[in-house]
This record gives C-alpha cells, sequence and structure tokens, in this order.
C-alpha cells in the first residue's frame, strides 16, 4: 500500500509538473506575441513620424509670398492687407504651385530665384519687369490726366496679381444713389483713364461693387445688379473712348470685396466704387511675383 501510495503521489507529482510545465511555456509564447505586437507598433510610430517631418519640411511659397505681403501691407506700406478687405492667402496663391524642400539651416527660396526674407538682391524673370514697366507707365499716364483736371484724388493704384488695378471711387460724383448712369465728374475721371487704355495691349476687366448700406437698391432688384450695370457703363464709356470691345468684359460684386469694414464711416463711399483691372498675361508663377516687384524695385 505504502508502495502504491508513493507511486500513486508519484504520478500526481509528474502531473502536476507536467500542468505547471505547460502554463510557463504558454507564458512564454504569450509574451513573444506581445512583444512583437510592441515592435510593430514601434516601426509604425517612427513612420508615422518620418512622414510628419518631411511635410512640414515643405513649403508653398507662393502662398509664402502672399503672407509676407499681406503682413507687410497690414503694417502700413500704403496697400490693402487681408485685414482690410483684401486678397485672402487662398485667393493670392496659385494652387499648389512654387513648393520647395528647406534644407536646415537654408533661407527659404521663393519663386523664381527670389531670395528669402534676408535676401539683397531679388531677381525677377523678364515677363515681370516688362509687366512691371508697362502697369508703372500707365498709372503715372493716369495720374497725369487726373492732375490735369484737379482729380488727383479720384483714384487709387495698386498691383496684384492680377495686374493694374485702378480703383474709381464711386460718391455722388460719378454715379446718382442706386443709378449705373455716369454724371459729368465720372465722365471726366474716365476720360484721364481711357487714352492710357486705349494704346495698350492687355485685357481690361471692369468690377463694379456696391456699399454695404441694407437700403433698398430700386429700380434693381439688388446690390448684384446694380453693381454689373455700373461696371458696364463704363465698359461703354471705354468703348467710346477707343478701347477695343474685344479686350473688356464687365463683373459686378454687389457689396463682396469691400474695401473697408462696415464700421468705418467711409466705408460708404470708399465701398461704392468701380475698379478697372489691367489685366496680366504672365503664367500663374509669374503672376505671385508681381506685386512683391513693385514692393522690390523702386519707380523711375
Amino acid at each position: 500500500m505504502s508502495g502504491g501510495g508513493r507511486g500513486h503521489g508519484s504520478a500526481v507529482a509528474r502531473s502536476k509538473q507536467r500542468r505547471s510545465g505547460g502554463h510557463a511555456e504558454e507564458h512564454e509564447e504569450g509574451g513573444a506575441e506581445r512583444w512583437l505586437v510592441t515592435y510593430a507598433d514601434m516601426l509604425t510610430l517612427l513612420l508615422v513620424l518620418f512622414i510628419v517631418l518631411f511635410s512640414i519640411s515643405v513649403v508653398n511659397t507662393s502662398k509664402f509670398i502672399a503672407l509676407s505681403q499681406s503682413l507687410s501691407n497690414a503694417f502700413g506700406n500704403g496697400h490693402n492687407s487681408v485685414l482690410d478687405g483684401g486678397e485672402s492667402l487662398l485667393q493670392s496663391s496659385t494652387q499648389g504651385q512654387g513648393q520647395t524642400v528647406v534644407d536646415p539651416g537654408q533661407p527659404i527660396s521663393t519663386l523664381n530665384g527670389i531670395g528669402g526674407m534676408d535676401s539683397k538682391k531679388p531677381q525677377f524673370t523678364s515677363g515681370v519687369m516688362s509687366e512691371l514697366e508697362d502697369y508703372r507707365n500707365i498709372e503715372k499716364a493716369v495720374k497725369d490726366g487726373l492732375a490735369k483736371k484737379g482729380l488727383t484724388n479720384a483714384a487709387m493704384f495698386k498691383i496684384d496679381r492680377r495686374g493694374l488695378v485702378i480703383t474709381v471711387l464711386t460718391d455722388e460724383l460719378v454715379f446718382p444713389g442706386n443709378s449705373a448712369t455716369l454724371l459729368s465728374g465720372g465722365s471726366a475721371i474716365l476720360s484721364a483713364v481711357a487714352p492710357s487704355l486705349a494704346k495698350d495691349k492687355h485685357n481690361v476687366e471692369v468690377d463694379g461693387f456696391t456699399n454695404q448700406l441694407n437700403v433698398s437698391t430700386g429700380p434693381y432688384p439688388s446690390g448684384w445688379e446694380l453693381s454689373s450695370a455700373r461696371a458696364s457703363s463704363v465698359v461703354r464709356y471705354l468703348i467710346a473712348a477707343g478701347v477695343h470691345p474685344d479686350r473688356l468684359s464687365a463683373v459686378g460684386f454687389s457689396d463682396q470685396k469691400p474695401l473697408l469694414p462696415a464700421s468705418d464711416p467711409r466705408s460708404v463711399t470708399r465701398n461704392r466704387r468701380v475698379e478697372i483691372v489691367v489685366l496680366t498675361s504672365l503664367p500663374a508663377a509669374d503672376q505671385a511675383t508681381l506685386p512683391v516687384a513693385d514692393q522690390t524695385i523702386p519707380a523711375n
């Protein structure tokens, strides 16, 4: 009996040992699987890190130029910033063109060889230089014509990615209220603008705007029709003054794209305006550099 008991006890011990060993093996195998999962997670995180590092090293230089220009305008260089109703960053972009990889410690390289913020000698294409010269000649001729008529402050000038923008402030001297009929004062302003445009080769877009007052626009259904009619009146005047109809177009923007916010008392007259845009024919990449060239290169 005692021998049988010992044998039975040994068998039970061996059974427990086998069961214990089995659990150890299962535990060891489970640990190996968890280690592999952790290793895979680590590799995935490293891959994501490298992707993020690469993505932030790519700069859309056209948007960088537009941003730097708008910030410069906001700090008072005489043009309209995005804060005052100027073009937004997206509107000023070239839809993804001009991306470049920036090496650590190197200045940002912008379009067409223009240096970064620390660059001293930016370079522009011959097309940009020729376009800039044309616009400055037109601006000078129009300013001289306005000065002879005693209308020096009747227009504002700026160069953006679209081209040369001549803003005619549409106060009571240009159009009557809720009307698209040109008054004598408006005709006098346009008579100083038309000769230069008639001699030029660029296409011209006339944009009409209304102010942001919530008042009736009758007999027009809304500000859209009124602003379009005002732009069309200017187009008809320019055609009669010798500008070829094929080069002209009219667009109405109602009270959109204001020069000044509605809270500014000057917005009543400044936002009620017509803009004559001498359109550029440059490629998209060069269009983004036009305002940069205007600010960088001094006028003769």
